[in-house]
């Protein structure tokens, strides 16, 4: 890709955009550990290998796409900032790249996002303009922002820039971990499952890539059984960085790569996340819970096999720990 990149429908990207990608972003992320776990590995029968993408920068995978965005425009598409919609982490996540590259970065957040990602957000430098927890009220009050500021739009999935972005975390991945042979990641929107196909299908294409959703936001899956996209608008789930809908260009990547999509209950992705916590003293949000929740509940399908588990952040909120308020509704 050239120094200015632009989002595009009808170009999927090459391997080699994906090398570029994680070029551009190198000063501006870490390369996160991959941890293991004797314990989580006796439990499922399987060896597990946890990418730890809640060490990130900004504390989740999404800093990847939202750098690779921000540092792609050129100078004056870059002078009128950008601006998203987001319930939290691709949120903070541009407004810490904006910020990187001084530029204005303007979030609509629904109203019921986390306050920690919130905080994030405003402490990075970003404007949060709020709407009302559904993917059309964030759409509409979207439009209106871009209208008043000309911001570039970086979508927080359905963007070529973002999921060429997220794809450099199965690029490290796959050079930190020999002889993968099966990868899961978190579904809502589908840009790092989309960005981990686009790897693994260039780079170690026998790979089995599995998605894990939550069933009380499982239009992925639905989607995935019937062949064509089916978007819930304001799905309830404790996984919320998993309720958005499935877009054209995560579709795409879904629909051509991906092996299969399995989904927990709520109390699946709880117990995974208090478990996780307990186990390996590490925090994630409840979101990135879901695979191994799966993973718990389909051992079958992964028994005997090297896993690749991409933990995709730790913004959680210490007031509202699942656990503890799951007990009082």
């Amino acid at each position: 890709m050239s120094q200015s990149i632009k989002n595009s429908t009808n170009v999927v990207p090459s391997i080699d955009d994906v090398r570029a990608a994680h070029e551009r972003i190198k000063p501006y992320i870490h390369q996160t550990p991959v941890l293991t776990s004797e314990y989580l590995n006796e439990l499922t029968g399987a060896e597990l290998f946890f990418k730890c993408e809640n060490f990130q920068k900004a504390g989740a995978f999404k800093v990847r796409g939202a750098s690779n965005a921000v540092f792609g425009l050129t100078d004056e598409v870059a002078a009128k900032g950008v601006a998203t919609h987001s319930s939290g982490n691709h949120a903070l996540s541009l407004s810490y790249a904006a910020g990187r590259r001084g530029i204005p970065c303007t979030v609509v957040m629904p109203r019921t996002a986390p306050q920690a990602k919130k905080d994030a957000v405003k402490g990075y430098g970003g404007v949060i303009v709020e709407c009302e927890p559904s993917t059309s009220s964030r759409e509409e009050t979207f439009a209106k922002v871009v209208e008043q500021t000309g911001a570039e739009f970086v979508h927080p999935y359905n963007d070529i820039r973002v999921i060429t972005g997220q794809a450099t975390c199965s690029l490290e991945f796959n050079e930190q971990v020999s002889n993968l042979e099966a990868m899961v990641a978190p579904i809502g929107g589908g840009g790092m499952i989309s960005g981990t196909c686009l790897t693994l299908s260039n780079v170690a294409p026998h790979i089995d890539i599995y998605a894990a959703e939550p069933e009380q936001a499982d239009d992925a899956y639905r989607s995935f059984k019937a062949g064509h996209i089916i978007a819930d608008d304001s799905p309830t789930t404790v996984a919320d960085g998993l309720k958005v809908p499935l877009k054209e260009n995560t579709w795409h990547f879904v629909s051509n790569h991906v092996k299969d999509i399995q989904t927990a209950s709520e109390q699946e992705i709880i117990d995974a996340m208090k478990l996780t916590w307990q186990r390996m003293k590490i925090v994630i949000e409840p979101s990135c819970a879901v695979p191994l929740a799966v993973i718990l509940k389909n051992p079958d399908v992964y028994r005997g096999r090297r896993v690749g588990v991409i933990i995709t952040g730790g913004n959680v909120d210490m007031n509202t720990l699942p656990w503890i308020t799951s007990h009082q509704d």
